[in-house]
């Protein structure tokens, strides 16, 4: 008995550990078919700058980082080129970006303007006021446009379908410290969401974790891969996911470590819904951003 009791000590102290380190959404990575291409749309048709870009010829890959800010505060995108590679399967569990702007109107007549496909005209939502509307980029990406009054920060949310909606929520909020925003049933329309984030929803990225009644299974093709988190301590942040991926399932799939030759520290792992999070030590990360300036 007195030897249980002392193993749960250590866990307990554990688990408060996301809670207390400094946390925030990274950049979110994906593959497209033409690096080029994607960057010329994000730029010119949704405002995005192009932060930097790098070539990896003895690994056939390139990429190329783009957002509305510098990446030492603000959320990016991270998009990945393989070499000869120019069409992927985006699957049915990844659903969209968002993108905040004080005039959805104006932004998809930009849009439109400049070639690029409109799927969703601008309007409010069903049963609400927020108007919004859904760009489709190149590669086929959906990107959500949702009117708001000036932000910080513009990428503002990436959208995952779940398979059981309540797991989820306290897998991330166990596992990484982020903490539920919102949670919203709309029975009409058989779906529940839940925003999740390290501020409120309207300060900085919120990640939306959507159920779909009756379905607990997507296919998650080979488009998106992971969003990176910051941590602290990568050593430590790798424990507590062990602990819960224990619990509510999950795999880590990179254990604690430098990345070789670049040195930075990372851990990786599935969600058990099988989507990759990569969370990585913040001051590695930091120097990395300057020695690439």
């Amino acid at each position: 008995m007195a030897e249980g009791a002392t193993s749960v000590v250590p866990s307990t102290e554990l688990l408060e550990w996301p809670k207390k380190d400094k946390r925030r959404f990274l950049h979110a990575v994906y593959r497209v078919g033409d690096l080029d291409r994607t960057i010329k749309f994000y730029t010119e048709c949704f405002g995005m700058k192009l932060l930097r870009k790098r070539d990896i010829p003895e690994e056939k890959y390139a990429n190329a980082f783009l957002g509305f800010g510098p990446e030492e505060s603000q959320f990016v995108v991270e998009l990945t080129y393989n070499y000869g590679v120019d069409k992927y399967d985006i699957g049915t569990g990844f659903g969209h970006f968002a993108i905040a702007t004080q005039d959805v109107y104006k932004l998809v007549e930009d849009i439109k303007a400049k070639g690029g496909t409109i799927t969703r005209e601008p309007g409010p939502v069903k049963g609400g006021s927020t108007v919004i509307a859904f760009a489709k980029d190149p590669d086929g990406y959906l990107f959500e446009l949702i009117q708001r009054g000036p932000t910080p920060e513009p990428l503002c949310q990436v959208m995952l379908r779940v398979g059981d909606l309540d797991r989820s929520i306290k897998f991330y909020e166990k596992a990484l410290g982020v903490r539920l925003l919102k949670k919203t049933d709309r029975p009409e329309q058989k779906y529940t969401i839940a925003m999740m984030g390290y501020a409120d929803e309207y300060e900085t990225i919120a990640l939306e974790l959507t159920y779909n009644y009756g379905v607990t299974e997507y296919t998650k093709g080979n488009a998106y891969a992971q969003i990176a988190i910051s941590t602290e301590d990568v050593y430590k942040s790798a424990e507590v996911v062990n602990v819960v991926i224990q619990e509510l399932g999950g795999k880590i799939t990179r254990q604690p470590g430098p990345i070789p030759g670049i040195n930075t520290k990372i851990t990786s792992f599935l969600d058990p819904d099988g989507w990759k999070t990569v969370l990585v030590d913040n001051e590695d990360f930091l120097k990395e951003l300057e020695a690439n300036k």
